[in-house]
């Protein structure tokens, strides 16, 4: 045991010895210039142009070695600094690889510039100081801008709030275009070598901060501008839009003219919407949008026709303690204050209005803003609408045309029927004028002749009654009553053919067989009416 703890002391002393036996060799080397660096693979070199021939460099970095710049490495040199290169000039080399399959050692000088610009760029990261760029192009998203030798990103929403208001345009190419060649601060705000990203901010140059930028956009604003912003995120009670640098919510309520949900039923993050700003809050800083203001609103069509003072048929679809729901229309419905149900206080609508029961309303306050129909039941009869109400009926009633076309056939029906009813009349009074007359049966015969007479332009009964009582009271000759008869045919021949028509059947007993026979029926009648008295 005592012999092993006192070897190993001695072993420990020969690694060290070799240790340094090794630098003492290295260092050695180094003293006399034989040591060896040897290129690696990533970094940058310092090297010297040995020759320049057609598609190639040959450049010498140390090492007793010479590098090559050719193949499409050299094809990348841009042609005027290609022009400026000379033998014997020092450039910087990026090390592609120490030694290819060939055994040569090949070189990049775009990428060194490259390399050396990611190291400036991390620099100006870390010390915050602006660069001045200038503006090389343009994408979807915002701006390229050059970076010594690489191409820095400058997002829309990192551009300055003056740059913001120039641009306009519903794409890209529109807003960006008309920048390219301008001259621009920026600050590095992001590097990342591997990915070649490279961040920059013009906000941040120009010292245009969150609030800073908010309060910009509150001054420049105004209700009623229509923007177009970026959605940045969603919640259950809105969404927030990206406009000029300031973000904007966007309500719940104020989404659709519909029922909406969730925003994300019509929304969704990085979307571009165009929005109108309804509300601004200086002290809150808070910008109120809305995406149905520019939407057309479907209630002003639900109550096209309907106006203040107009009555309505409802039915009530629900009560509540301040008033009664009265449906106007299919998806359109209208308030009954409990205090325009009766004249008479009640403690609740159910006093009055039941659901369901149809009713006629009067229309006496109407709100497109808030969408609220106001009705009343008392004013249904009220007088203070009553020359509105007739102005409306008058109007409705203008609106009708009402058309009465007569009816020759009806006419002529008419006025036959007319005659059958007066014509039993006359038969049911001659009975009764004949024993009352002491005349001769001629005298009989002349006024059944009279009284048989129709008077064709006289519908009503009076003038067949005057006839009966004239006959028996006149005690003139029979030529007089000739004359009479003679005057009335005249009279008769005036009606139109029509009427003549009508008249053929009235003519036709005027024979002298039907004289006779009516002679004989009134000395029956007589005989009859004589043995009924005796009786």
């Amino acid at each position: 045991m005592v012999q092993n703890d006192a070897k190993l002391p001695t072993s420990d002393n020969t690694e060290d010895n070799k240790k340094e036996n090794i630098t003492n060799m290295a260092s050695l080397l180094e003293k006399e210039g034989l040591g060896i660096d040897l290129p690696k693979a990533g970094e940058i070199r310092t090297g010297t142009i040995a020759s320049i021939s057609p598609g190639r460099i040959m450049v010498s970095i140390g090492a007793k070695s010479e590098g090559i710049i050719g193949g499409h490495e050299f094809e990348l040199i841009p042609p005027e600094e290609f022009a400026a290169i000379e033998v014997g000039q020092e450039l910087p080399v990026y090390v592609i690889t120490p030694e290819d399959q060939h055994g040569n050692l090949l070189l990049s000088y775009v990428r060194a510039q490259e390399e050396t610009s990611w190291k400036n760029a991390e620099t100006y990261l870390k010390t915050k100081e602006s660069y001045k760029g200038e503006i090389v192009g343009y994408n979807k998203g915002g701006l390229l801008v050059s970076f010594e030798k690489l191409r820095g990103f400058v997002p829309a929403s990192q551009t300055s709030f003056a740059r913001v208001k120039e641009t306009s345009g519903s794409n890209s190419e529109e807003r960006w275009k008309g920048m390219v060649g301008q001259e621009i601060e920026v600050c590095v705000v992001e590097v990342d070598c591997e990915r070649h990203r490279l961040i920059l901010s013009e906000r941040i140059a120009l010292g245009e901060t969150r609030d800073t930028i908010r309060n910009k956009v509150l001054d420049a604003l105004q209700v009623g501008d229509v923007l177009t912003g970026k959605v940045t995120s969603l919640a259950d009670f809105g969404a927030f839009v990206n406009i000029d640098g300031a973000d904007g919510l966007i309500h719940l309520s104020e989404m659709s003219w519909d029922r909406i949900l969730h925003p994300g039923d019509i929304l969704k993050t990085g979307q571009e919407v165009q929005v109108k700003v309804i509300s601004i809050d200086k002290e809150k800083k808070r910008i109120g949008l809305s995406l149905r203001a520019l939407q057309e609103d479907p209630w002003v069509e639900r109550i096209k026709g309907l106006r203040v003072g107009k009555l309505v048929d409802a039915t009530i679809t629900k009560l509540t303690k301040f008033g009664a729901f009265a449906k106007i229309r299919e998806d359109l419905e209208g308030l009954v204050h409990i205090s325009e149900i009766s004249d008479v206080r009640i403690e609740h609508p159910k006093e009055v209005l039941h659901e369901g029961d149809p009713v006629t309303l009067r229309i006496i306050k109407i709100e497109p803003e808030s969408h609220r129909i106001g009705l009343s039941l008392r004013r249904v009869d009220s007088a203070a609408y009553k020359d509105l109400d007739m102005k409306l009926l008058q109007k409705e009633l203008e609106n009708i045309d009402i058309k009465v076309t007569a009816n020759e056939e009806e006419v002529e029906d008419k006025e036959k029927s007319e005659e059958e009813q007066a014509s039993p009349v006359k038969e049911d009074k001659k009975p009764d004028k004949a024993p009352e007359s002491p005349e001769t049966p001629s005298e009989e015969k002349k006024v059944t002749d009279t009284g048989k007479k129709p008077a064709e332009k006289q519908s009503s009964a009076d003038k067949d009654k005057e006839k009966p009582d004239k006959a028996p009271e006149s005690s003139e000759t029979p030529s007089e009553d000739k004359k009479v008869t003679d005057t009335e045919k005249k009279s008769a021949e005036k009606p139109s053919s029509v009427d003549k028509d009508k008249e053929k059947p009235d003519k036709a007993p005027k024979s002298p067989e039907t004289h006779s026979k009516e002679n004989n029926t009134s000395e029956i009648e007589e005989k009859l009416s004589e043995e009924k008295t005796d009786s």
